[in-house]
């Protein structure tokens, strides 16, 4: 007989404007400053940069993607804490206005404004590309 065993983690992704996902987990995978990270039950405390990309939580039900314009990720008692400006889980994500996004910074001349919107369409890209397996 299998004995349940709890997950471990408890993530809470947060925009500016709302709660985007919260729930329990067993692994959360996120892209910071210094590259990606995985994140497991009993993982040292942490406070680092996200970048602009694709965040996955695995959860008991399956995996939640998200896409994040960055923001912070902190990890401290196996609880996960995602805080960024703007997050959308994939299903929020409407491809059309992805490939709108990404063909209007691809117009924009060469600099940082450019490079963010490539980022943030790639991330949501990537994101809802993810979610459809």
């Amino acid at each position: 007989m299998a004995v349940s065993v709890g997950t471990g983690l408890q993530v809470e992704m947060v925009a500016a404007d709302r709660v985007v996902w919260s729930g329990e987990a067993s692994m959360v995978i996120a892209r910071t400053v210094e590259g990606d990270l995985g994140i497991l039950q009993g993982h040292a405390p942490l406070l680092s940069l996200l970048t602009d990309a694709a965040v996955e939580v695995t959860t008991p039900e399956g995996v939640v993607h998200a896409a994040v314009d960055g923001g912070f990720v902190s990890v401290s008692d196996d609880r996960v804490s995602i805080l960024t400006e703007r997050a959308l889980l994939a299903e929020e994500i409407k491809i059309d206005e992805v490939h709108a996004e990404l063909e209007s910074a691809e117009h924009l001349p060469t600099g940082d404004e450019r490079e963010m919107r490539l980022r943030r369409a790639e991330a949501r890209m990537r994101a809802y590309e993810a979610s459809r397996g």
